[in-house]
Parts: C-alpha cells; sequence; structure tokens
C-alpha cells in the first residue's frame, strides 16, 4: 500500500505497542488510546519464546528485550523434589536466543520507548466513546475528548476488548476455564537458569521463570471457583497451601515470598472470536480476537506476531479490506490452533476430559508444538 495510513491501535498492551512500532516506522500515523494513566504492566514476567524474539528483531528492539531480562536455551523437567528428568533444548528461530524471561514493566517500558521514538502518540486515559464506519473511514470519538478519522481501527483491547463489544456486543465473553494463575516474583536461584517445571503428576504443577540476573517468578495453576478471590492478607500463604508437595526449589521460592500483595491471581479465560475479526476498517487481534490458556506461553508471542503480520499486509495489498481480508486468512489457523493445543494441555495437565480432537493435537505436545512455531508466521 503506497499512501500513508492513520491508524488508530486501542489498546497499549504488548500487541498494541508492536503494531505501533511497525506501522510508524514505515511511515504511517499512529495513534494508541491507552485506558491506563501509563504503561504501567500488570503481573509479573513473560516468556518470550523464539518467534516472539524474532518479531522483537523486526522491530528493532531484540537487543533491548535481552538486556532487561534473562535469555535461556533449555526446559528442565523435574521431579517435587527439584531433581532433573529431562532438559530439554529450545528450538530457535533464526539466531535470537530460543527464549527470554523478562518482566512484564521492563518490556512495556522497552516497547514504549520504541513506538514514541518511532513517531508514534500515545493518548493515556483514553477509550473509544463513539465509532462509525462509513466505509471510507473511520471517525472516532475518545473519553479525552479528542477525536479524528482514521483508516483503521485495530483493537488490541484485551480479552474484555470493548472495541469486541461494540462490534459484536456480548457474541464472545470470557469463558472460564475452571483454572487460575497464581504467579509471584521472588529471587533467583542460582540453578535457575532456565525454566523449570517442578510436576507432580496431575495434581500440581510449578514453573520456575527466570527473567532478570537477580529475579524469576514462580508460578502455579490450580482449578478454583469462578468467585474465588485470594485473601489479600495471606494469599503467598494460600499459594503455599497448594504446593506442598514440593520441596527442593520449589519450596526455596515460596521461603522467600512473604508480601501476600506480591501474588499476582488471575482466572484463565479463553475467548475464540468465531466471526471474522475486521468489520469494515475495524479490526480485532491479539487476546480480544483469541485469548488462550498460557500453557504454551503464546499468548503475547500470538499477539505480536498479529502485529507484525498486519503491517505486512497493509504493506503487500491495496486497500484496508483486502490486507485486513489477507491479513486475517493468514494468522487465524495458526492462532486458532495455538488456543485449541494450550486448552488440550490445560485439561491434561489438570485431569480433565479431552476431545478425540484434543486427544490427536496432543499427539504433538509441548516439546513438539515448540518446533512448530519457530516456523514462519
Amino acid at each position: 500500500m503506497a499512501s500513508q495510513l492513520r491508524v488508530l491501535v486501542h489498546g497499549g498492551g504488548i500487541g498494541g505497542l508492536t503494531l505501533a512500532i511497525a506501522l510508524a516506522r514505515r511511515g504511517h500515523t499512529v495513534e494508541i488510546a491507552e485506558l491506563r494513566g501509563e504503561l504501567e504492566a500488570l503481573g509479573v514476567g513473560i516468556i518470550q519464546p523464539s518467534n516472539a524474539l524474532h518479531v522483537m528483531r523486526e522491530i528493532s528492539v531484540l537487543d533491548d528485550c535481552l538486556a532487561a531480562g534473562f535469555p535461556w536455551e533449555v526446559l528442565t523437567i523435574a521431579d517435587p523434589a527439584g531433581n532433573a528428568l529431562a532438559r530439554i533444548p529450545q528450538p530457535r528461530m533464526g539466531d535470537a536466543p530460543a527464549c527470554n524471561g523478562i518482566p512484564r514493566p521492563a518490556l512495556a517500558r522497552v516497547l514504549g520507548a520504541a513506538a514514541t521514538a518511532a513517531g508514534a502518540k500515545i493518548r493515556f486515559s483514553a477509550t473509544v466513546t463513539e465509532l462509525t464506519d462509513d466505509g471510507a473511514g473511520v471517525d472516532v470519538a475518545l473519553s479525552d475528548g479528542s477525536s479524528g478519522r482514521w483508516d483503521l481501527v485495530v483493537g488490541f483491547d484485551g480479552i474484555g476488548s470493548p472495541l469486541r463489544t461494540r462490534l459484536y456486543g456480548d457474541r464472545y465473553t470470557p469463558e472460564y476455564t475452571g483454572f487460575a494463575n497464581w504467579r509471584v516474583t521472588v529471587p533467583r536461584l542460582p540453578q535457575v537458569r532456565g525454566v523449570v517445571m517442578a510436576t507432580a503428576g496431575k495434581e500440581a504443577k510449578a514453573l520456575l521463570t527466570p527473567i532478570t540476573d537477580d529475579s524469576m517468578y514462580l508460578g502455579a495453576v490450580f482449578a478454583e471457583a469462578e468467585g474465588f478471590r485470594p485473601d489479600p492478607e495471606r494469599a503467598h500463604e494460600q499459594l503455599a497451601e497448594r504446593l506442598t508437595m514440593f520441596s527442593g526449589p520449589v519450596a526455596e521460592a515460596l521461603a522467600t515470598a512473604t508480601d501476600p500483595a506480591a501474588v499476582v491471581y488471575s482466572r484463565i479465560s479463553q475467548v475464540t472470536v468465531e466471526a471474522p475479526w475486521h468489520v469494515g476498517r475495524v479490526a480485532l487481534a491479539g487476546d480480544a480476537a483469541h485469548a488462550s490458556a498460557p500453557q504454551l506461553a503464546q499468548g503475547a508471542a500470538m499477539a505480536v506476531e498479529d502485529a507484525v503480520v498486519l503491517a505486512e499486509s497493509l504493506d503487500a495489498h491495496e486497500g484496508v479490506p483486502a490486507a485486513l481480508a489477507a491479513w486475517e486468512e493468514r494468522r487465524r489457523p495458526r492462532a486458532l490452533w495455538v488456543q485449541a493445543l494450550s486448552r488440550a494441555v490445560l485439561k491434561q495437565e489438570t485431569g480433565g476430559e479431552t476431545t478425540p480432537e484434543e486427544d490427536d493435537l496432543l499427539k504433538i505436545g509441548v516439546p513438539g508444538a515448540a518446533h512448530v512455531l519457530v516456523e514462519p508466521y
């Protein structure tokens, strides 16, 4: 597409910032409407698998991500006492490291600085209040009192996407899986130089993920009632109660988790937008279109892939509608495959009943999936 576009990105998370960088560096005019008052990232850390790091190279922030995080190459499977059962080298896409652990706030800073440097404008405390697509463009009013006309509006606004609700009402509300993720940042143990997955069969699994030289996060998934919330005064103790079957490094990590406020609890929900991800000149991407369970550590990776592929499609096709159709045709199979396998692995790990289709997916396993996902996106 030879002409410069005006693009509004609704949401300043990982995917939205990546799209803003990719488009602004191509000369398009980009604004991000971010509901929060700053680029504060909720949560603890995040795994950037090789395909996500390949995207970071494409938008020229790979070195910054590696400097802010903890690159690693080998996944260790351990017993509840921490004894290694297997060490599995992770595949690479290109010459970037196999994986990188990074604190979410650090990644937000890296991407936010790059977006601003590329020329994108970020409007904080702003969300869409009115939106009219007349076929030739989209007129948008924002909650900060600003308004404008855009060639394209992209909703990278998360699993609870307000933009998705505008397009589809309540047809695609988040579906709670019955499980929740507990995470807490603790000092990194010297022996944790890559993800350590300690497993007690279907009873429990705990992950230790290094995110800087000095820190790592402990994560665990458990079945939880939909209305359950940790006690704000003893969330760290409730996590420890769920992991009593572990000794070794998991127990050492728990011993250093003494602040209940540091425990991050999030229900695992899924969204599948079965209708087109775009209506006219308004598109949904990342978790707004295809949120999945975290079992493959691919949620953010799928979002950043969505972003760079959308930028490429706008380059390659004449007209926004044609570019969006080509983008979705390219992205939908891969993103929904990740979503389906992630859900199947969650069921398998927690003793849930799987369907015949999920049983077929599970034949590839998590190690096999990693090799599939270093293929070009």
